[in-house]
């Protein structure tokens, strides 16, 4: 045993020195193994890093090693250029072969259509690997030797930028310190005091030009008062151009505008001259109107001699290809009119939202010129009639991931009304914790299919009026019937469901708005005979969670906004929030309906309100470090005929890996509940845990570790509660007294793997604060540090594809 332990600690040595960032280091070279700023007090000190050319490489504590540097040695040993280079050679000889061979013949095989698309894709892979290196290479770092030319050039454009944002009097300079085979470089930046803009004027013989800037001079982006920033001069010359152009301006450009920054030396003041200049012809800039549209909807690239049919409507001259298309439709989301003077914004508009009907491969818009008139010219080319896509993959909502396969078909002009016809089938497989049965992970099967129509306006009202008004904001009505099975060890449960929906969003796109008119659920469960005797035995003690389990007919209407602030989840760079606000009632109309109609069914009937409210945040402190959080609000009452109770997927759950990540998904709560205890005292967490109230909180910092890999430190907390007394768990409801001390607490360590594309995720969840337990002794967390991943049931496992949230 002995001899193991000494065997194990000299291949560590081993290790760690072969890892070592000053091995193997030529003469006069450094490993640059430390870099500071001194002297940031005012301006961004985030900024001033990222123009730093050079950074050291990412070390573990105390060791003179990196994991990021020993994995792309690792790679580096593994990589043999030289095959890569002849296998190169290799492939870009077989492609000119095909290449001759069809200038020769004028056409291939399909089979060598097929290489020729191979042979490109090699092409590209290899090439990736010549100019990156392998998967390891790839995903490690070079170890970072200091270069002084990269210093002089970082101190450089820190100079640049301190001048650029009112720093006109600072200076920066650097030491670099010597301590063996290590170099260490420390930027001294000396900021002086800023200048601030004083006055901003602007100047043009043009006098309509000038009037319109001095109207709307509020909106300028130079600001007096200020500090001065470059940066305001580029923002203000290209709200000018979009400003001009949004007034008829065809032909202006930024290249016009010219600012002359006048500085006080004495009193640290600069004066901001913006001049317009003349274009090179003529006196001055033109103002453009539009005349009559001309819209062409070409055949597709493989149709030759296609019919085309031409009419005009609205003002617009249509040339459609075999006439399958509406010009009503179509001419909704056209925002050009004749007479009107040229808006760029209306350019835009009209090409995003033909964009959005989804029935163009793509949308040309150009102009004729004729004297101060413009004829606006459309283009566009059919999509695929016809869209079917095939997937493949695992999956996971609660325990073990699962692979699962989809089909979807689309049927693109459904009924030449620029309808979307979508069908969608899916089936997989996962592992789930079971209510009936001691341990283990048990399978769960879930199908689901629908059929759905997307008609891109509002069905009611219908007319034109309708479509001129809203064609701007993406109208979309969505019909859909669907069938859902889930095979679960305690049930067996299948719905029919139809929607009738409404979604539509602002111009700006920030706000995202649906409104289901119709959301109808027919609802059957087979409850396997365990679980039909619990829950037989909770309704003996007044929890009639049974019912939910019923043949149901659920209905509801619901609206839906969602507020998007800088675009959160599209690759965040800057700060971003989004915020989602839900609202459904259930069961309204029977509100019109005799009760002891509805009673004398087959079916159960519920009555219920239903409030959502998920705020989350995302905050970059650095080029590698990042804040993000999360609040979730959440209400469910239900009433009338529902005797308390709700249908089963309108309760809420807590716990799970986008929830509270320390407890299994569903098994949190409700309140300070207890579960059942095992035999070895550890809680029975087999039973999910429906509520009525949800409040989750969830703060996460993610960082870059190397590579591919990030890491994540998090904190998660909240629960769940019933609005009612639970005779089935005590310490279920809420009340305002006690519900601050039956809050959980979680937290945790998490290791990503993001490729941008795909974000694959292990979360570790330690329970902190367990609301179950009694009072004083709710404060677990030292468990943990007392023993291997604490007491059973205390460290929890998430896997996960994407963020948390």
């Amino acid at each position: 045993m002995n001899k193991a332990k000494y065997i194990n600690f000299l291949f560590l040595l081993i290790l760690i020195s072969s890892c070592s960032l000053t091995k193997g280091l030529k003469e006069n070279e450094y490993v640059l193994y430390r870099v500071k700023m001194d002297g940031v007090e005012k301006s961004d000190k985030n900024a001033l890093s990222g123009l730093i050319k050079q950074n050291p490489n990412t070390r573990l504590p105390i060791l003179n090693t990196s994991i990021g540097v020993a994995i792309y040695r690792f790679g580096e040993w593994n990589f043999d250029s030289t095959k890569h280079i002849n296998r190169r050679e290799k492939v870009v000889r077989e492609k000119q072969a095909l290449i001759e061979k069809q200038a020769a013949e004028e056409s291939l095989s399909k089979k060598e259509l097929k290489k020729h698309t191979k042979i490109n894709n090699q092409l590209a892979s290899l090439e990736k690997k010549l100019e990156f290196g392998n998967f390891f290479m790839r995903t490690g770092n070079p170890r970072v030797v200091f270069d002084s030319l990269q210093t002089e050039d970082s101190k450089r454009q820190m100079n640049f930028y301190l001048a650029n944002n009112g720093f006109f009097d600072g200076t920066v300079d650097y030491r670099v310190e010597l301590n063996g085979k290590k170099a260490g470089v420390t930027y001294q930046i000396e900021e002086n005091d800023p200048y601030t803009i004083d006055s901003v004027y602007s100047r043009s013989d043009d006098e309509k030009i000038y009037g319109l800037l001095d109207i709307h001079s509020k909106k300028s982006e130079i600001k007096a008062k200020t500090r001065y920033e470059q940066a305001q001069l580029s923002r203000e010359r290209q709200r000018v151009e979009d400003f001009l152009k949004s007034n008829g301006y065809y032909t202006f450009s930024k290249s016009y505008i010219e600012y002359n920054v006048y500085k006080d030396t004495v009193d640290k003041t600069v004066v901001v001259e913006q001049i317009i200049r003349k274009p090179s012809q003529g006196d001055f800039h033109k103002v453009y109107t539009l005349d009559s549209i001309y819209f062409s909807i070409d055949a597709p690239s493989d149709v030759f001699n296609g019919d085309a049919s031409k009419l005009s409507y609205n003002d617009i001259n249509f040339t459609i290809y075999r006439d399958r298309y509406s010009e009503k439709i179509i001419s909704s989301r056209i925002f050009l009119k004749k007479g009107e003077l040229y808006n760029k914004n209306d350019v835009l508009e009209t090409q995003r939202q033909l964009a959005n009907l989804d029935l163009f491969r793509f949308v040309n818009i150009s102009f004729d010129t004729l004297g101060n008139v413009l004829r606006p010219r459309i283009f566009t080319q059919p999509n695929q009639k016809y869209l079917i896509t095939n997937q493949l993959g695992a999956s996971i909502t609660e325990q073990v991931p699962g692979p699962f396969f989809s089909h979807s078909l689309r049927n693109r002009n459904l009924f030449r009304g620029a309808e979307i016809f979508e069908f969608n089938f899916r089936a997989g497989l996962e592992g789930v914790v079971s209510a009936t049965q001691e341990g283990g992970v048990f399978r769960s099967r879930e199908l689901n299919t629908s059929a759905s129509i997307i008609f891109p306006q509002f069905l009611v009202p219908f007319n034109k009026s309708s479509l001129e008004k809203f064609g701007r904001y993406n109208p979309r009505t969505r019909t859909l019937i669907g069938y859902n099975f889930v095979d679960r060890p305690e049930y067996i449960r299948e719905s029919v469901n139809g929607i009738l929906a409404y979604n539509w969003n602002t111009r700006n796109l920030r706000q995202q708005f649906s409104f289901s008119l119709l959301d109808a659920n027919f609802i059957r469960s087979n409850l396997s005979d365990d679980f039909r005797v619990i829950l037989e035995d909770l309704q003996n003690q007044g929890n009639n969670l049974i019912n939910s389990f019923l043949p149901s007919y659920v209905s509801s209407i619901s609206g839906q906004v969602i507020v998007n602030f800088n675009q959160y989840g599209a690759f965040q760079k800057n700060r971003a929030s989004l915020w989602r606000i839900f609202v459904e009632s259930g069961g309204t109309t029977l509100n019109f309906v005799n009760p002891q109609y509805v009673e004398n069914r087959s079916l159960a009937y519920f009555q219920f309100l239903k409030f959502q409210s998920d705020f989350r945040r995302y905050i970059p402190i650095s080029a590698k470090q990042t804040i993000a959080y999360r609040l979730n609000l959440g209400l469910a009452k239900p009433y009338g005929i529902s005797n308390g109770i709700l249908p089963y997927e309108k309760y809420f759950f807590a716990g799970g890996s986008t929830g509270i990540r320390a407890w299994q998904p569903r098994r949190l709560g409700p309140g300070s509940y207890t579960p059942p205890t095992n035999e070895d005292g550890s809680f029975d967490y087999r039973f999910e845990q429906p509520g009525d109230i949800l409040f989750e909180g969830m703060f996460e910092w993610r960082s870059k570790l190397y590579g591919y890999f990030d890491g994540a430190f998090f904190v998660d907390f909240g629960n769940s509660w019933t609005f009612q007394d639970d005779p089935t768990r005590p310490g279920a409801d809420f009340k305002f007294d006690r519900f601050y001390k039956e809050l959980a607490v979680g937290t945790g360590l998490g290791l990503r793997m993001d490729f941008d594309f795909l974000v694959l995720r292990l979360d570790m969840g330690v329970k902190a604060v367990d609301p179950a337990r009694p009072e004083g002794q709710r404060f677990i967390l030292g468990n943990f540090f007392n023993s291997f991943l604490g007491e059973r049931g205390q460290t929890v496992f998430n896997i996960g594809i994407g963020y948390p949230f």
